[in-house]
């Protein structure tokens, strides 16, 4: 099975930087994270070891809207919905009948959360490289500057203004690679797409706030 929460981190790191990324002008990088307010997209995930064994596949369709709210739809091989409304996450399991709802900046890390809130431009929070072309793509480096993201470094492709890739690297020597297509920029999403009903019968598990 994938790992909910290691997904949720690592979109929360592609949705909650903020608009300001300083002054590295008009790259794709920059026009991504400053003009893409909303976006709708095709997913396909490998989780990968150290030795590039395929530990885990999947597929789905992703929403987001800036800042903070995101419905990612896993469809193959599993099932499993999570959504955030910048205030909640919600995990849907159909299969185990059960959805947990956390509180969002709990639930992402401090990290993320940090990145929210603050007004910092994307050079405080991140050391920024410009890898250049590689079959038409342009590739950028992002390591963390805080230790305590989850994740060692992440690798962005872009093709104009469309992201097509992400590569994050953990501790462990595990790569999640995601794959983008059918990307729409800036449509009109109903706010009820960020928001979860539990089905009848479904068990409910809550995470309160820590104090």
């Amino acid at each position: 099975m994938f790992k909910p929460m290691r997904i949720s981190l690592i979109l929360a790191f592609i949705l909650l930087l903020p608009f300001h990324l300083g002054h590295a002008g008009s790259t794709p990088l920059q026009l991504f994270f400053t003009q893409v307010k909303s976006l709708s997209a095709d997913f396909e995930q490998t989780l990968t070891d150290a030795r590039g064994k395929v530990l885990q596949q999947s597929s789905g369709k992703f929403l987001l809207q800036r800042p903070g709210r995101f419905r990612w739809d896993y469809q193959a091989p599993y099932k499993q919905l999570i959504v955030a409304n910048g205030q909640k996450i919600w995990i849907y399991d159909p299969d185990l009948e059960q959805v947990t709802v956390k509180p969002q900046a709990t639930a992402l890390g401090s990290a993320p959360a940090e990145l929210l809130s603050s007004g910092e431009s994307l050079a405080a929070n991140f050391t920024v490289s410009e890898l250049g072309k590689e079959d038409g793509l342009d590739w950028y480096e992002l390591k963390p500057k805080d230790a305590e993201t989850g994740f060692d470094s992440v690798r962005l492709s872009f093709r104009g203004r469309d992201l097509e890739m992400m590569k994050l690297s953990d501790a462990l020597g595990q790569f999640t690679l995601l794959r983008f297509s059918n990307i729409q920029h800036n449509p009109k999403i109903s706010a009820e797409q960020f928001t979860f009903t539990p089905p009848p019968g479904v068990d409910i598990v809550e995470d309160a706030p820590k104090k």
